[in-house]
Protein backbone atom coordinates (compact mmCIF):
# COMPACT_ATOMS: atom_id res chain seq x y z
CA UNK A 1 0.00 0.00 0.00
CA UNK A 2 2.76 2.47 0.94
CA UNK A 3 4.31 2.00 -2.51
CA UNK A 4 1.02 2.60 -4.33
CA UNK A 5 1.35 5.69 -6.62
CA UNK A 6 -2.15 6.96 -5.78
CA UNK A 7 -1.46 6.68 -2.04
CA UNK A 8 1.87 8.51 -2.32
CA UNK A 9 0.31 11.19 -4.54
CA UNK A 10 -2.51 11.81 -2.07
CA UNK A 11 -0.16 11.78 0.95
CA UNK A 12 2.14 14.36 -0.65
CA UNK A 13 -0.91 16.46 -1.54
CA UNK A 14 -2.29 16.38 2.01
CA UNK A 15 1.10 17.24 3.52
CA UNK A 16 1.45 20.09 1.02
CA UNK A 17 -1.95 21.49 2.01
CA UNK A 18 -0.99 21.24 5.68
CA UNK A 19 2.29 23.03 5.00
CA UNK A 20 0.49 25.90 3.28
CA UNK A 21 -2.11 26.16 6.07
CA UNK A 22 0.51 26.10 8.86
CA UNK A 23 2.85 28.48 7.03
CA UNK A 24 0.07 31.01 6.43
CA UNK A 25 -0.97 30.88 10.11
CA UNK A 26 2.50 30.94 11.66
CA UNK A 27 4.10 33.50 9.35
CA UNK A 28 2.90 36.24 7.06
CA UNK A 29 3.79 34.17 3.99
CA UNK A 30 1.39 34.43 1.06
CA UNK A 31 0.66 31.86 -1.62
CA UNK A 32 -1.33 31.73 -4.80
CA UNK A 33 -4.73 33.32 -3.95
CA UNK A 34 -6.60 30.56 -5.78
CA UNK A 35 -4.86 27.88 -3.68
CA UNK A 36 -5.49 29.75 -0.42
CA UNK A 37 -9.17 30.30 -1.24
CA UNK A 38 -9.72 26.66 -2.23
CA UNK A 39 -7.35 24.96 0.23
CA UNK A 40 -10.20 23.10 1.94
CA UNK A 41 -11.52 21.69 -1.36
CA UNK A 42 -8.03 20.72 -2.54
CA UNK A 43 -7.24 18.88 0.71
CA UNK A 44 -10.62 17.10 0.52
CA UNK A 45 -9.75 15.91 -2.98
CA UNK A 46 -6.43 14.45 -1.79
CA UNK A 47 -8.14 12.84 1.25
CA UNK A 48 -10.71 11.12 -0.99
CA UNK A 49 -7.88 9.89 -3.23
CA UNK A 50 -6.11 8.42 -0.17
CA UNK A 51 -9.31 6.69 1.03
CA UNK A 52 -9.79 5.16 -2.44
CA UNK A 53 -6.18 3.93 -2.49
CA UNK A 54 -6.38 2.35 0.97
CA UNK A 55 -9.74 0.68 0.40
CA UNK A 56 -8.63 -0.64 -2.98
CA UNK A 57 -5.60 -2.31 -1.40
CA UNK A 58 -6.90 -3.45 2.00
CA UNK A 59 -10.24 -1.85 2.78
CA UNK A 60 -8.97 -1.05 6.26
CA UNK A 61 -10.37 2.04 7.95
CA UNK A 62 -7.79 1.54 10.72
CA UNK A 63 -4.99 2.66 8.38
CA UNK A 64 -6.87 5.88 7.58
CA UNK A 65 -7.44 6.56 11.29
CA UNK A 66 -3.75 5.89 12.04
CA UNK A 67 -2.56 8.33 9.36
CA UNK A 68 -5.11 10.93 10.49
CA UNK A 69 -3.97 10.65 14.14
CA UNK A 70 -0.27 11.00 13.18
CA UNK A 71 -1.00 14.08 11.07
CA UNK A 72 -3.14 15.65 13.82
CA UNK A 73 -0.42 15.00 16.41
CA UNK A 74 2.21 16.59 14.16
CA UNK A 75 0.10 19.69 13.47
CA UNK A 76 -0.81 20.03 17.16
CA UNK A 77 2.84 19.97 18.28
CA UNK A 78 3.79 22.42 15.52
CA UNK A 79 1.16 24.76 16.97
CA UNK A 80 2.63 24.31 20.46
CA UNK A 81 6.17 24.89 19.20
CA UNK A 82 5.26 28.17 17.50
CA UNK A 83 2.83 29.07 20.34
CA UNK A 84 0.04 29.52 17.82
CA UNK A 85 -3.30 29.19 19.64
CA UNK A 86 -5.31 29.06 16.41
CA UNK A 87 -3.53 25.90 15.22
CA UNK A 88 -3.62 24.13 18.59
CA UNK A 89 -7.29 24.97 19.10
CA UNK A 90 -8.23 23.80 15.59
CA UNK A 91 -6.45 20.44 15.96
CA UNK A 92 -7.21 19.70 19.64
CA UNK A 93 -10.95 19.32 19.03
CA UNK A 94 -10.26 16.77 16.28
CA UNK A 95 -7.28 14.97 17.80
CA UNK A 96 -8.84 13.78 21.08
CA UNK A 97 -11.98 12.04 19.69
CA UNK A 98 -10.01 10.75 16.67
CA UNK A 99 -7.35 9.22 18.93
CA UNK A 100 -9.99 7.55 21.16
CA UNK A 101 -11.79 6.09 18.11
CA UNK A 102 -8.48 4.86 16.67
CA UNK A 103 -7.44 3.09 19.89
CA UNK A 104 -10.85 1.47 20.48
CA UNK A 105 -11.30 0.32 16.88
CA UNK A 106 -7.73 -0.80 16.21
CA UNK A 107 -6.86 -2.45 19.52
CA UNK A 108 -10.09 -3.30 21.37
CA UNK A 109 -13.23 -4.03 19.32
CA UNK A 110 -14.23 -3.42 15.71
CA UNK A 111 -17.85 -3.53 14.47
CA UNK A 112 -18.52 -5.77 11.50
CA UNK A 113 -21.64 -6.76 9.53
CA UNK A 114 -22.28 -10.30 8.28
CA UNK A 115 -22.47 -10.10 4.46
CA UNK A 116 -23.34 -13.69 3.49
CA UNK A 117 -25.07 -16.88 4.62
CA UNK A 118 -21.86 -18.94 4.94
CA UNK A 119 -22.04 -18.99 8.76
CA UNK A 120 -25.67 -20.04 9.11
CA UNK A 121 -27.33 -20.96 11.39
CA UNK A 122 -25.28 -19.10 14.00
CA UNK A 123 -24.71 -15.87 12.06
CA UNK A 124 -27.27 -14.47 9.64
CA UNK A 125 -27.02 -11.85 6.90
CA UNK A 126 -27.45 -8.46 8.54
CA UNK A 127 -26.09 -9.42 11.96
CA UNK A 128 -23.83 -6.73 13.43
CA UNK A 129 -21.03 -8.24 15.48
CA UNK A 130 -18.14 -7.07 17.63
CA UNK A 131 -14.71 -8.42 16.69
CA UNK A 132 -12.12 -8.74 19.45
CA UNK A 133 -8.97 -7.02 18.11
CA UNK A 134 -6.55 -7.74 20.97
CA UNK A 135 -6.90 -11.51 21.52
CA UNK A 136 -4.61 -12.45 18.58
CA UNK A 137 -2.27 -9.47 19.05
CA UNK A 138 -2.19 -5.73 18.48
CA UNK A 139 -1.88 -4.60 14.86
CA UNK A 140 -2.61 -1.37 12.99
CA UNK A 141 -3.70 -2.72 9.62
CA UNK A 142 -5.23 -6.08 8.77
CA UNK A 143 -2.32 -7.60 6.87
CA UNK A 144 0.59 -6.53 9.08
CA UNK A 145 2.28 -8.70 11.67
CA UNK A 146 1.08 -8.04 15.23
CA UNK A 147 3.04 -5.37 17.11
CA UNK A 148 2.46 -7.43 20.25
CA UNK A 149 1.27 -11.04 19.93
CA UNK A 150 -0.88 -12.60 22.66
CA UNK A 151 -2.78 -15.76 21.65
CA UNK A 152 -2.88 -17.82 18.49
CA UNK A 153 -6.22 -18.72 16.88
CA UNK A 154 -7.68 -21.87 18.44
CA UNK A 155 -9.98 -24.71 17.39
CA UNK A 156 -13.59 -23.60 17.11
CA UNK A 157 -12.85 -19.85 17.03
CA UNK A 158 -15.01 -17.73 14.74
CA UNK A 159 -12.24 -15.80 13.04
CA UNK A 160 -12.25 -12.67 10.89
CA UNK A 161 -9.45 -12.46 8.34
CA UNK A 162 -8.37 -11.25 4.92
CA UNK A 163 -8.03 -14.21 2.52
CA UNK A 164 -4.94 -14.42 0.32
CA UNK A 165 -6.94 -13.96 -2.90
CA UNK A 166 -9.25 -11.10 -1.89
CA UNK A 167 -8.87 -7.84 0.12
CA UNK A 168 -12.44 -8.20 1.49
CA UNK A 169 -12.67 -9.60 5.07
CA UNK A 170 -14.13 -13.09 5.55
CA UNK A 171 -15.59 -14.73 8.65
CA UNK A 172 -15.31 -18.51 9.18
CA UNK A 173 -14.82 -21.24 11.79
CA UNK A 174 -11.22 -22.35 12.47
CA UNK A 175 -10.81 -26.15 12.40
CA UNK A 176 -7.16 -26.69 11.49
CA UNK A 177 -3.83 -25.47 12.90
CA UNK A 178 -0.31 -25.63 11.39
CA UNK A 179 0.70 -29.24 10.75
CA UNK A 180 -2.82 -30.66 11.09
CA UNK A 181 -4.21 -33.25 8.68
CA UNK A 182 -7.75 -32.33 7.62
CA UNK A 183 -10.18 -34.67 5.86
CA UNK A 184 -13.70 -33.94 4.61
CA UNK A 185 -15.52 -37.16 3.74
CA UNK A 186 -19.30 -37.58 3.33
CA UNK A 187 -19.96 -34.27 5.11
CA UNK A 188 -17.80 -35.30 8.08
CA UNK A 189 -14.63 -33.54 9.24
CA UNK A 190 -11.58 -35.39 10.54
CA UNK A 191 -8.76 -33.52 12.27
CA UNK A 192 -5.59 -35.63 12.57
CA UNK A 193 -7.72 -38.71 11.78
CA UNK A 194 -10.11 -37.97 14.67
CA UNK A 195 -13.76 -37.43 13.75
CA UNK A 196 -15.19 -34.09 14.86
CA UNK A 197 -18.22 -35.17 16.86
CA UNK A 198 -21.56 -33.96 15.50
CA UNK A 199 -25.00 -34.81 16.89
CA UNK A 200 -28.13 -34.62 14.76
CA UNK A 201 -30.62 -32.00 15.98
CA UNK A 202 -33.43 -31.59 13.41
CA UNK A 203 -34.34 -31.31 9.70
CA UNK A 204 -35.99 -28.36 7.92
CA UNK A 205 -37.58 -28.10 4.51
CA UNK A 206 -36.53 -24.89 2.75
CA UNK A 207 -37.53 -23.32 -0.56
CA UNK A 208 -34.55 -22.46 -2.75
CA UNK A 209 -34.12 -21.01 -6.24
CA UNK A 210 -31.91 -22.99 -8.61
CA UNK A 211 -30.66 -21.60 -11.93
CA UNK A 212 -30.33 -23.96 -14.89
CA UNK A 213 -28.49 -23.03 -18.08
CA UNK A 214 -29.45 -24.89 -21.25
CA UNK A 215 -27.20 -25.50 -24.31
CA UNK A 216 -29.15 -22.79 -26.14
CA UNK A 217 -27.91 -20.27 -23.55
CA UNK A 218 -31.32 -19.87 -21.96
CA UNK A 219 -31.29 -19.58 -18.17
CA UNK A 220 -34.27 -20.80 -16.18
CA UNK A 221 -34.91 -20.28 -12.48
CA UNK A 222 -36.78 -23.05 -10.69
CA UNK A 223 -38.16 -23.05 -7.15
CA UNK A 224 -37.30 -26.30 -5.36
CA UNK A 225 -37.75 -27.69 -1.87
CA UNK A 226 -34.51 -28.76 -0.19
CA UNK A 227 -34.00 -30.76 2.99
CA UNK A 228 -31.57 -29.16 5.44
CA UNK A 229 -30.11 -31.07 8.37
CA UNK A 230 -28.84 -29.24 11.46
CA UNK A 231 -26.16 -30.65 13.73
CA UNK A 232 -24.55 -29.75 17.03
CA UNK A 233 -20.79 -29.95 16.58
CA UNK A 234 -17.99 -29.73 19.15
CA UNK A 235 -14.40 -28.79 18.39
CA UNK A 236 -11.95 -27.94 21.16
CA UNK A 237 -13.92 -26.23 23.92
CA UNK A 238 -16.55 -24.80 21.58
CA UNK A 239 -19.97 -26.26 20.75
CA UNK A 240 -21.88 -24.76 17.83
CA UNK A 241 -24.56 -25.51 15.21
CA UNK A 242 -23.83 -26.47 11.60
CA UNK A 243 -26.04 -26.73 8.55
CA UNK A 244 -25.90 -29.42 5.82
CA UNK A 245 -27.89 -29.84 2.64
CA UNK A 246 -29.03 -33.43 2.09
CA UNK A 247 -29.18 -32.96 -1.68
CA UNK A 248 -25.82 -31.32 -2.43
CA UNK A 249 -22.18 -32.44 -2.33
CA UNK A 250 -22.97 -35.95 -1.17
CA UNK A 251 -19.56 -37.24 -2.18
CA UNK A 252 -16.86 -34.69 -1.47
CA UNK A 253 -13.80 -36.59 -0.23
CA UNK A 254 -10.80 -34.33 0.16
CA UNK A 255 -7.66 -34.18 2.28
CA UNK A 256 -5.25 -31.38 3.20
CA UNK A 257 -2.16 -30.88 5.36
CA UNK A 258 -1.99 -27.40 6.87
CA UNK A 259 1.43 -25.77 6.24
CA UNK A 260 3.47 -23.94 8.87
CA UNK A 261 2.14 -20.59 10.04
CA UNK A 262 -1.19 -21.20 8.26
CA UNK A 263 -4.70 -22.24 9.34
CA UNK A 264 -7.71 -24.07 7.89
CA UNK A 265 -11.18 -22.50 8.09
CA UNK A 266 -14.70 -23.54 7.04
CA UNK A 267 -18.17 -22.02 7.14
CA UNK A 268 -20.83 -23.47 9.44
CA UNK A 269 -23.15 -23.57 6.41
CA UNK A 270 -21.05 -26.43 5.08
CA UNK A 271 -22.56 -26.76 1.59
CA UNK A 272 -22.74 -23.04 0.88
CA UNK A 273 -19.41 -21.56 1.93
CA UNK A 274 -16.30 -20.47 0.05
CA UNK A 275 -13.58 -21.44 2.52
CA UNK A 276 -10.30 -23.37 2.84
CA UNK A 277 -11.84 -26.29 0.96
CA UNK A 278 -12.10 -24.12 -2.16
CA UNK A 279 -10.79 -20.69 -3.28
CA UNK A 280 -9.73 -19.35 0.13
CA UNK A 281 -7.12 -22.04 0.75
CA UNK A 282 -4.87 -21.89 3.81
CA UNK A 283 -4.95 -18.61 5.74
CA UNK A 284 -1.60 -17.10 6.89
CA UNK A 285 -1.33 -16.22 10.60
CA UNK A 286 -0.81 -12.51 9.98
CA UNK A 287 -4.04 -12.32 7.92
CA UNK A 288 -6.17 -12.83 11.04
CA UNK A 289 -7.20 -9.55 12.60
CA UNK A 290 -9.84 -10.53 15.12
CA UNK A 291 -12.11 -13.03 16.82
CA UNK A 292 -15.88 -12.61 16.51
CA UNK A 293 -17.36 -12.56 20.01
CA UNK A 294 -20.75 -10.84 20.21
CA UNK A 295 -23.84 -10.11 18.13
CA UNK A 296 -25.08 -6.69 19.21
CA UNK A 297 -27.75 -5.95 16.60
CA UNK A 298 -29.49 -7.42 13.55
CA UNK A 299 -30.65 -5.40 10.54
CA UNK A 300 -31.78 -7.71 7.76
CA UNK A 301 -32.73 -5.10 5.14
CA UNK A 302 -32.95 -1.34 4.64
CA UNK A 303 -36.75 -1.43 4.85
CA UNK A 304 -36.65 -3.44 8.11
CA UNK A 305 -36.25 -2.08 11.60
CA UNK A 306 -33.07 -3.00 13.54
CA UNK A 307 -33.68 -5.48 16.34
CA UNK A 308 -31.75 -6.85 19.30
CA UNK A 309 -33.42 -10.27 19.66
CA UNK A 310 -30.28 -12.11 18.53
CA UNK A 311 -27.91 -10.08 20.69
CA UNK A 312 -25.50 -12.22 22.69
CA UNK A 313 -22.25 -14.18 22.69
CA UNK A 314 -21.19 -16.03 19.54
CA UNK A 315 -20.46 -19.75 19.91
Amino acid sequence: MFTDPLFLFSLVGILGCLFIWIKSNVTDATFNPYIEDNLSSISTFFFIAMVMSIFYKSGDLGVILFIAVIICFAVFFIGLFFKNKEITKATRGTLIPLFIIFVLRSFVYEPYQIPSSSMLPGLKIGDFILVNKYDYGLKIDRLSKPIVEFNNPDYGDVVVFVPPHNPVPYIKRLIGKPGDSIKYINKKIYVNDELVIKDYEFTNKESITRRYKYPSGQIQEVEEIESIKFYSEKLGNTTYMTRNSMDRNKNYPQQWTVPADHYFVVGDNRDNSNDSRQDVGFVPRNHFFGKAEYIWMSWECWTCLPNFERAGKIN
